[in-house]
C-alpha cells in the first residue's frame, strides 16, 4: 500500500496517542529521534506535549504519513523562530515505525517533505542527526550536505559521546532524482 501524507492533520488526543506510541516504538528499537532506549510513554511525553502545543497553537507544522489509517511516519517543520532564518526550515523529530523500515517509507516521508518545503517557499531544509548510527548516508543520498558537526555534542551513555551532524538541502537547486538505495 502507497502512503498518504497529510500535512497539519487536527491533532486529536487520538492522533496524539498514536504518535506518542510511534516515539515510543522508534526510540526503543534505536532510532535517534531524542531519546535513548528504553523509554516509556511517559518518559516521552515530557518532550511530546510541548512540541504538539507547539503544532496546534503553531508556528511548527506536522506532516504525517499514514499507511492505510495508521501513522507510520512524520515529522516537524520546526519554524526558526527567528527573522533572519525564514528562507530555512528544521526539520525534527523525523521517524518512521520500525517495523515498516525496509520499504522506502523514510525516503518518501523525505521526499514529501522537500515538496512541501518547496511550495512553502522555502530556499533549504537543515536536519540534525546523531553520530555513529550512519544516518548522514540516508541523508546524503536524498541529496543533503554535511555542513558541520559538534563533536561529542550528545551524550548517549556515560562514556558515549556522539557527534551532532548538521545537514543542508539546498531547495534552490534542482530536485534529486535518486531512488532508495542509489546515490
Amino acid at each position: 500500500m502507497s502512503l498518504r501524507f497529510v500535512l497539519d492533520p487536527d491533532l486529536t488526543a487520538e492522533l496524539r496517542e498514536q504518535l506518542l506510541s510511534l516515539w515510543v516504538d522508534v526510540t526503543n528499537a534505536g532510532g535517534a529521534v531524542g531519546f535513548v532506549a528504553p523509554v516509556t510513554a511517559a518518559d516521552v511525553l515530557g518532550i511530546a506535549g510541548p512540541t504538539f502545543a507547539a503544532i496546534a497553537d503553531g508556528p511548527d507544522r506536522l506532516l504525517v504519513a499514514y499507511d492505510g489509517e495508521r501513522p507510520v511516519g512524520m515529522l516537524i517543520f520546526a519554524d526558526n523562530r527567528f527573522h533572519l532564518k525564514t528562507h530555512w526550515c528544521v526539520l525534527k523529530r523525523v521517524m518512521v515505525h520500525p517495523d515498516t523500515q525496509g520499504r522506502g517509507h523514510g525516503y518518501a516521508l523525505m521526499r514529501e517533505a522537500e515538496r512541501l518545503g518547496r511550495a512553502m517557499g522555502w530556499e533549504a531544509l537543515h536536519v540534525t542527526v546523531r553520530g555513529g548510527l550512519g544516518l548522514e548516508r540516508f541523508y546524503e543520498r536524498l541529496g543533503y550536505r554535511e555542513v558541520g558537526r559538534l563533536p561529542g555534542a550528545l551524550r548517549v551513555a556515560p562514556g558515549d559521546d556522539r557527534d551532532e551532524i548538521f545537514m543542508w538541502l539546498d531547495l534552490a537547486a534542482p530536485a534529486a532524482t535518486s531512488r532508495p538505495g542509489t546515490a
